[in-house]
């Protein structure tokens, strides 16, 4: 799927009047849009007088290039929002071409005679006629402000018109003149100077939908398709870097055989030309958008295609995919043979993943690809590639995708997957599987199945992921039989401790996620004594009405682990303030103790809350908190928008034990390792860094007061072994982390794109020694899965000089 942006940003200001004492209402202002404008916006529809039926909004892309609309609405609030007032949403789906239009057709009335063309998506809101406020808005959840302060400070929207006397509007004012027979419109030039009433005027209301239809069922001509073939061709057009050097050209008559048809979503073709040209940088395939509109061909077909080059970036960051864009084309003939795909194996494709820019661009970049894998994969962007008897990654997601690595002995896995072993070790064999047949989706596969036989299909990129080939011809699964892990029960005399991040658990939540997680718990973890849970949420989930606490489903949760066997656990947690910890907006997530009380106490001493940073007291019985449960300083920086760790104090055998349960900020943000920019920036690996400072701060406090302090840091941390996260997080040697003592096939608890990664850790204090340590896999590997991380858990054995 094709994902655009404007990139804005709002902006906030007010307007004085000279010879008025109070300051007008600041205007909202989303910074100028080079690509998708509100172009026009009618609450007129049906009303006495009118001729249309309906009201309406126009949309207009005002870019060079396509633009997706499928994960963005169309919102309506009244010219005078009441404290009652609220956004009425309308969703959106499929594209705009450059220059083109998009209609959204609202509420019906009584009065008019004729109809708006074919609507290309369908609200229900009644707009008024005179005053209104209209926004385009990045999402589907509905806008909560209501004054022009407060919506410049809402960076989802991309666009907003005021119109009439409405308070929410851009610059000096709202568009005068709307009305039941005037719409307000855009110039033809769709400026955007974050100025409603310059940027657009009254007049009557002209809708155009994405096919250039207007209103009684007119439409602008199309221009015929090219009958003779041109001088440029798709090795032309592809060049010799990433980026076209006929960007922004308009090309006429480029010959090509189709070789895959996208009928979907961002609706397009692929071409590629049967007369290459023998330079291995140059490719020799190209992908035709067509938008909105399925594409009237096949594969067989030999097309001359017309239209506008383009460089299309499908997400921050990432490398742009070339294509042809507003295109006329002409069938020649139809049947004839594709050209043989390039096989992709361990001989074809280069040890090193990607050349080095020092961070900066690798756009303009020779393309060598005989020596770097992206350089080969975007050699072969748009060409039909094939592969055989691939390993199985990355299991089959919930958009009937998955990984598979062409190099079966790049750093595999004991279970079948591909480690990611380091950030200069990239595995340059992976690829993203899906298939271009609606009735032929992707097998379900776990990792370390096989894709067994020839998967042949076209090379494409994309935002998630980046060079993906979708197939025309897809393998079997062979099942590999990946089993859940169990781990073995502690002793009597062993302490057993777990981490397990249970992904936005709430009271909400279907039965089976409870019963499955409960599972993991109660038989593969064995029913660990003290478990840390990362990512459970406030008793309503995302209902954003200042509910905090988790009663209602840590009682559901618990139960589900009696009921599959486990003991019954007792918790404690400390409820966050409303919407200070980042996650899901209104969930409120926080990290919880899970403990048998059979096995294990908790010592309870007041004085923890949301904002009361513990500390390690010195007493003559040995270090202890000064509350427990207690956050490690919660007013730090370094935890604002964030999970703040839960320190409890915990009695097994008689002997005390600090537990630290940890999810560090997210790795949203950072640019994708197969992006343009390389080496890739980790701009979340900051705040990572000083939240591991705080940890390494607060047990060295500990151990300052008792070096023998028995301490447990564990969760979801969000980074790698060999992060300087960990550095940060071990400095000084006050945690050792376990992960490193398992062997490298091992030391991973999270796949992502097709990598085996480790983001959970336990760590452990000097005075914890021989720790029994095992990370279970029960979910990262499979397709079907109650959670995205594997839990881990380690057992410590009482006695021996184990306790100090």
């Amino acid at each position: 799927m094709q994902i655009h942006r404007s990139g804005s940003v709002l902006l906030t200001g007010a307007v004085a009047v000279a010879l008025a004492v109070t300051a007008l209402p600041a205007a909202a202002q989303a910074a100028p849009s080079a690509t998708a404008v509100i172009s026009e916006v009618y609450g007129g529809g049906g009303n006495s007088g009118a001729t249309l039926t309906r009201d309406f909004v126009e949309l207009a892309n005002a870019g060079s290039a396509p633009f997706e609309v499928g994960d963005l609405s169309v919102q309506y609030l009244p010219g005078s929002p009441s404290a009652g007032s609220q956004w009425q949403v309308s969703e959106l789906s499929g594209s705009i071409a450059p220059g083109g239009r998009y209609l959204v057709a609202q509420a019906a009335g009584t009065g008019g005679t004729v109809a708006l063309p074919t609507a290309d998506a369908t609200g229900t809101v009644a707009m008024a006629a005179g005053s209104g406020t209209v926004a385009l808005v990045s999402g589907t959840a509905p806008l909560t402000c209501k004054s022009a302060a407060d919506c410049a400070a809402d960076t989802r929207i991309v666009d907003l018109v005021g119109y009439g006397s409405a308070v929410v509007r851009e610059g000096s004012g709202p568009v005068p003149g709307a009305s039941a027979t005037a719409s307000v419109a855009r110039a033809a030039s769709l400026a955007d100077t974050d100025d409603n009433a310059a940027d657009l005027a009254a007049g009557a209301p002209t809708p155009v939908n994405t096919k250039g239809e207007t209103s009684g069922g007119g439409q602008e001509p199309e221009e015929p398709g090219p009958t003779e073939p041109g001088d440029v061709r798709i090795h032309d057009i592809q060049g010799t870097t990433r980026v076209s050097p006929l960007d922004g050209t308009s090309v006429t008559g480029v010959p090509g055989v189709v070789t895959g048809v996208r009928a979907s979503g961002s609706r397009g073709f692929w071409i590629q030309d049967t007369a290459p040209d023998g330079d291995p940088r140059t490719g020799e395939g190209l992908f035709v958008y067509t938008g909105s509109t399925a594409p009237a061909v096949k594969v067989g077909d030999a097309v001359l295609v017309s239209g506008k080059v383009a460089e299309y970036y499908p997400g921050t960051g990432t490398q742009s995919l070339t294509q042809i864009t507003a295109p006329r084309f002409t069938v020649l003939s139809s049947g004839n043979a594709l050209p043989a795909p390039v096989v992709l194996d361990a001989r074809s494709v280069p040890g090193r993943y990607v050349p080095s820019a020092d961070g900066g661009a690798i756009d303009a970049l020779p393309l060598d690809p005989s020596r770097y894998a992206l350089d080969l994969y975007e050699a072969l962007e748009g060409s039909r590639v094939e592969f055989a008897d691939t390993r199985v990654t990355g299991a089959t997601t919930a958009y009937d995708e998955i990984w598979v690595t062409v190099k079966p002995r790049e750093n595999p896995t004991r279970r079948g997957g591909t480690l990611y072993a380091s950030y200069e070790d990239q595995n340059t064999g992976r690829l993203k599987v899906m298939s271009l047949d609606p009735a032929r989706p992707v097998p379900t596969a776990n990792v370390g199945d096989v894709l067994k036989g020839r998967t042949t299909g076209v090379l494409d990129y994309a935002s998630y992921g980046g060079y993906n080939v979708q197939a025309t011809e897809l393998g079997t699964v062979v099942d590999k039989k990946l089993r859940r892990e169990v781990t073995r029960k502690q002793k009597k005399d062993e302490l057993a401790v777990a981490t397990y991040n249970v992904e936005n658990l709430d009271a909400r939540d279907d039965q089976a996620k409870f019963d499955t997680l409960a599972e993991g718990v109660a038989v593969n973890l064995s029913s660990p004594d003290i478990v840390s849970l990362e990512e459970i949420q406030d008793d309503n989930g995302a209902v954003n009405d200042g509910t905090t606490g988790s009663e209602a489903t840590l009682k559901r949760f618990t139960d589900a682990i009696v009921a599959k066997g486990g003991p019954r656990y007792a918790w404690r947690y400390i409820a966050p303030e409303n919407n200070k910890d980042g996650g899901e907006p209104g969930g409120n997530i926080r990290n919880v103790f899970l403990f048998n009380p059979q096995r294990v106490s908790f010592t309870d001493r007041a004085g923890g809350d949301a904002t009361t940073p513990v500390r390690a007291v010195d007493t003559w019985k040995g270090v202890e908190l000064s509350a427990s449960p207690g956050r490690i300083n919660p007013a730090s920086p370094a935890w604002a928008d964030s999970r703040k760790p839960l320190v409890g104090e915990f009695v097994f055998r008689g002997k005390p034990v600090f537990v630290i349960g940890n999810h560090f900020a997210s790795k949203g943000g950072d640019q994708p390792l197969h992006g343009r920019y390389q080496e890739p920036t980790r701009s979340s690996e900051t705040k990572r860094i000083q939240q591991a400072a705080e940890v390494n701060t607060f047990v060295a406090a500990l151990l300052k007061a008792d070096r023998s302090a028995r301490v447990v840091a564990l969760g979801d941390f969000n980074d790698f072994e060999f992060s300087p996260t960990m550095k940060a997080l071990t400095k000084g040697r006050a945690l050792k982390p376990l992960i490193a003592t398992l062997p490298p096939s091992e030391r991973y608890s999270y796949v992502f794109d097709g990598n085996s990664q480790t983001l959970d850790h336990i760590l452990t204090s000097p005075g914890i020694r021989r720790p029994d340590y095992d990370v279970v896999h029960i979910n990262a590997e499979f397709a079907d899965q109650a959670s995205d991380h594997d839990p881990q858990v380690v057992r410590v054995k009482v006695g021996g000089g184990f306790w100090h």
